[in-house]
């Protein structure tokens, strides 16, 4: 169902009609945009308070720039929200993260307005940056570049590089701080302390605010402009200075910070900054959520909170009621706090997701033994092996689309000095509306052929548990384990601990006539479908090998001389994952049984619910019962 776009918002299908409202006429296409993307975000779940933040400021630059020509690069595209509706896709918007629909995040083959793919934080500035140099050869000294950032992004270090960079090109980009204090938690670190003092310092303020007055005198950017910035630019620098302004001191002009929320002024500023040549910084400050009560009150809840009641702000979808399982990342925050109460050099580390892993349960219980890095998975990975080489055994939760971002230090820092490190990577295989960029589908071939590395995963809950508690054992080195997203199949799950043997699997299901073998919660849907064509008279045997590096070969050896048809399942690519190990295995000792592998194609999946991308790659249950019927027919 379509929201009920307003008056003016009606009649915007480009921001060139946007470009043709008068000044006055922008707060109310502010109200009326942040009101439909409530509307529609209420019912058609997604990305809801760092959309609602920067209503003003997408108006005023798609009103300022002359966009497509002109060049918008969004950080963490969930802000993108407001652009989307804009250019062109109002009326498609209802279709926002659902399978087929329109993307969660900007992506250049949905529209020209869509200049970068984005999904990851803090790569606009690179990309911002890359395309001005571009801009530059092309001799395409016209087009303008700007560069969105926020959400905690200023965090990650890749946003330090493009800025290291920034001012040694010195390439015309507009880089816009959109500074709300958040990213899904609240930001952490020397950056978010600094970007909090600085909107906080009075000298500044009060010398920012006589700058923007005496352009505001001035018809056009001619020499007189020119000279008044470069008149106060002492002034401004020798106040901010005393803020140790970090931005200026790497050659690039700092303006602001200034309310994000005030549309006039905005436009007024971006018109001004639009005429200033160079790399320079605006400072924006928004508030996530803006305009919902109960998102500005609650903006982790808010990120992305689901369906919900857009009068009451109650929440309406509840994934784990009572008669339903927990979710994994509560199992893995609940046990590994439990774990740390017994085991004191037991630390966990997280790159600002504490809530999304649930390791903010071992935060409020013992907040000198968890961390929160920011937006800093490479870090994260990093300082984990600094407390483990002296003798800490920390549990490092990154989501597994994210520790890609790491791989090197996985490599380099912890495995070439065998260090016992648990990477626990949360939302592995696909996670549904979020999209290719946040598919977990990577981690089991990325992983795998890295030496001293253990890589594994649960089938259930219970195995989670277990996992964790064998991993952080005497002598265990890298240790990967991860799981899905969401509830998997035990309400029960709170089981005393027991060690499994590493590189050990088990039997799930005897059978006779064909095997199938599955890694980590594909098990869930193979089990079922083993239920069913046993009660219709085949006789197939079910296997969990929960580890594929190292693989159960006394097990396979087993499998291999008893079966000559074999199905392996995983939620992970196709390519270099566990089939291809179990494939690798059957070559080096020359069995030749017939093998199908079920799992994510080469082809990067796109977005929708998790069932419907289970059932395009094939691994559904119905998919595994044919699949099984079709190669014992063959």
């Amino acid at each position: 169902m379509e929201g009920n776009a307003g008056t003016l918002l009606s009649k915007i299908n480009s921001p060139e009609d946007l470009r043709k409202l008068r000044p006055e006429d922008l707060p109310v296409v502010c109200e009326e945009l942040r009101q439909f993307i409530i509307d529609e975000v209420s019912t058609n779940p997604g990305h809801f308070g760092a959309s609602l933040g920067v209503v003003e400021l997408t108006v005023a630059l798609h009103y300022i720039y002359n966009t497509p020509y002109d060049l918008l690069v969004w950080d963490v595209g969930h802000q993108a929200y407001s652009h989307k509706i804009l250019t062109g896709r109002r009326d498609q918007f209802h279709t926002n993260r659902k399978y087929h629909g329109l993307s969660g995040f900007p992506k250049p083959s949905e529209s020209e307005y869509d200049t970068f793919g984005v999904g990851h934080a803090s790569t606009s500035i690179s990309a911002s940056l890359g395309m001005a140099v571009a801009a530059s050869i092309q001799k395409d000294e016209q087009r303008k570049i700007v560069a969105v950032i926020g959400d905690g992004s200023m965090t990650g270090g890749m946003a330090f590089e493009g800025l290291n960079n920034a001012a040694v090109n010195n390439s015309d980009v507009l880089i816009i701080l959109n500074d709300n204090n958040m990213a899904i938690d609240p930001n952490v670190g020397g950056v978010s302390n600094y970007l909090l003092n600085i909107s906080r310092s009075k000298s500044y303020n009060r010398l920012k605010q006589e700058v923007w007055d005496g352009l505001g005198k001035l018809n056009g950017f001619g020499p007189k402009a020119r000279r008044l910035v470069q008149k106060t630019e002492g002034a401004l620098k020798s106040a901010l200075l005393k803020e140790s302004n970090l931005f200026e001191s790497l050659g690039i002009r700092y303006f602001g910070p200034i309310d994000g929320h005030d549309i006039k002024y905005l436009t007024k500023v971006l018109q001004d900054l639009r005429d200033i040549p160079g790399p320079k910084l605006l400072h924006v400050l928004t508030k996530k959520g803006k305009g919902f009560k109960q998102a500005e009150l609650n903006q982790t809840e808010f990120h992305a909170p689901g369906k919900f009641n857009k009068v009451t702000g109650e929440l309406l979808d509840c994934e784990c009621a009572m008669n339903k399982p927990p979710k994994f990342q509560n199992v893995f925050g609940n046990t590994l706090l439990e774990l740390a109460e017994k085991n004191d050099k037991i630390v966990g580390v997280t790159p600002a997701m504490p809530t999304g892993s649930s390791l903010n349960i071992m935060m409020e219980k013992m907040p000198d033994r968890a961390f929160d890095v920011g937006i800093a998975e490479p870090h994260a990975v990093t300082f984990s092996a600094g407390m483990a080489i002296r003798g800490m055994v920390p549990f490092c939760n990154i989501y597994s689309t994210f520790m890609q971002r790491s791989y090197d230090q996985i490599i380099h820092d912890v495995a070439i000095q065998n260090l016992n490190v648990v990477f626990c990577l949360d939302r592995g295989g696909l996670v549904g509306a979020d999209g290719p960029t946040h598919h977990g589908v990577f981690d089991i071939a990325y992983m795998r052929h890295i030496p001293n590395m253990i890589v594994s995963a649960p089938m259930d809950e219970i195995e989670l548990r277990n996992l964790m508690y064998t991993a952080q054992q005497e002598n265990m080195g890298p240790f990967s384990i991860r799981y899905p997203r969401g509830c998997g199949c035990q309400v029960d799950w709170r089981q005393p601990f027991e060690s499994i043997p590493v590189g050990t699997g088990r039997v799930i299901t005897e059978g006779n006539d064909l095997a199938i073998l599955t890694f980590g919660t594909t098990g869930i849907q193979a089990s079922r479908a083993v239920k069913s064509l046993t009660k219709d008279g085949h006789s197939v045997a079910h296997y969990d090998m929960r580890f594929v590096k190292p693989l159960d070969e006394k097990l396979l050896h087993q499998i291999f001389k008893k079966f000559t048809k074999v199905i392996t399942i995983e939620d992970g690519t196709i390519q270099g994952g566990f089939g291809s190990a179990v494939l690798e295995f059957m070559a080096d000792h020359q069995y030749t049984s017939k093998i199908v592998r079920l799992g994510v194609p080469d082809r990067f999946i796109e977005h929708g619910t998790p069932d419907e991308l289970i059932r395009e790659c094939g691994f559904d249950q119905k998919s595994i019962i044919q699949t099984t019927l079709d190669l014992l027919q063959g």
